[in-house]
């Protein structure tokens, strides 16, 4: 047996723990973390499916509890991930499908799901070095936006993701999802804009912000100059003059059709493969 902490953080027996019935504690305790308030509360959160539990466990995240349906059982990657899990202190909890079906989405359900820590990297600790790309991210509100910003931040080579101000919880299971895993790979810091702010000035970084006044072609900054924060605004209503005054590049994404905007996601990944471009070039050199 292994000793693992509850949601509550209470010390308990780690050992693998048949369960069928939903009004069992553990299950209520992972259900509540479908909730923001509780996912704070605990520092925990959901990761459904095999490939993310594999992804998080490989990347040394720390699992807490493990769940996968009585049909899972017994299949090679389940039975490695469990036993890694006790050997680790946490629990492994084999369930019904009426126990699975409640705790993960109703739609393409999954076999298994995990309960890991948060894992947050203080801005403080950021020095970006040159040739390092990073997204800082205005309020962003919608789960799949971040999540897919997350995803192709990493796919770009990126070296982090800034939530600035009231941002969407990066660990709500819906942008865990809609990372793919990446949120395992990507560091992930939150600030408040006077935070960020202040970070910026004692970091050695060009801010380079897409803004509806911006008046520089995307395509005409320098990003190997310095260290890049790419600064993108809300999908509804953009960056605030107090953050695009700060920057010392504002830039356009120019449009050619009727439509006068990009989706958050694509305008950030425009800017993120952009940046990369750039740096290829440098690396060439």
């Amino acid at each position: 047996m292994s000793e693992y902490y509850g949601q509550d953080g209470a010390r308990r027996v780690g050992q693998v723990k048949e369960v069928t019935s939903l009004a069992n504690p553990i299950v209520k305790d992972i259900k509540t973390l479908m909730n923001k308030k509780a996912r704070e509360e605990s520092g925990a959160f959901i990761a459904e499916g095999l490939k993310l539990v594999i992804d998080a466990i490989e990347l040394g995240w720390v699992i807490r509890t493990l769940i996968y349906a009585k049909a899972a059982k017994g299949k090679p990657l389940v039975e490695k991930i469990a036993a890694k899990t006790v050997a680790s202190g946490g629990l492994v909890l084999e369930v019904s499908e009426k126990v699975m079906s409640s705790i993960v989405r109703r739609d393409n359900p999954q076999m298994v799901a995990g309960v890991f820590e948060q894992r947050w990297k203080p801005l403080s600790a950021i020095r970006p070095q040159q040739g390092e790309t990073y997204v800082a991210l205005d309020r962003v509100r919608d789960p799949g936006n971040l999540g897919t910003i997350i995803r192709t931040a990493d796919a770009a080579g990126a070296s982090g993701v800034i939530l600035v101000g009231d941002c969407t919880d990066p660990f709500a299971v819906e942008t865990v999802r809609a990372t793919m895993g990446s949120v395992f790979a990507l560091p992930v810091s939150q600030a408040s804009v006077a935070d960020f702010l202040a970070w910026r000035k004692g970091a050695d970084v060009q801010i380079v912000a897409t803004h509806l006044a911006g008046s520089v072609d995307y395509r005409t900054v320098d990003y190997k100059k310095k260290p890049t924060v790419l600064l993108m605004g809300n999908e509804q209503s953009g960056l605030p003059d107090e953050l695009a005054g700060k920057a010392d590049q504002r830039v356009r994404i120019p449009q050619q059709g009727r439509a006068d905007s990009l989706n958050l996601a694509v305008a950030t990944a425009v800017m993120l493969y952009e940046a990369r471009r750039h740096l290829l070039s440098l690396d060439e050199a």
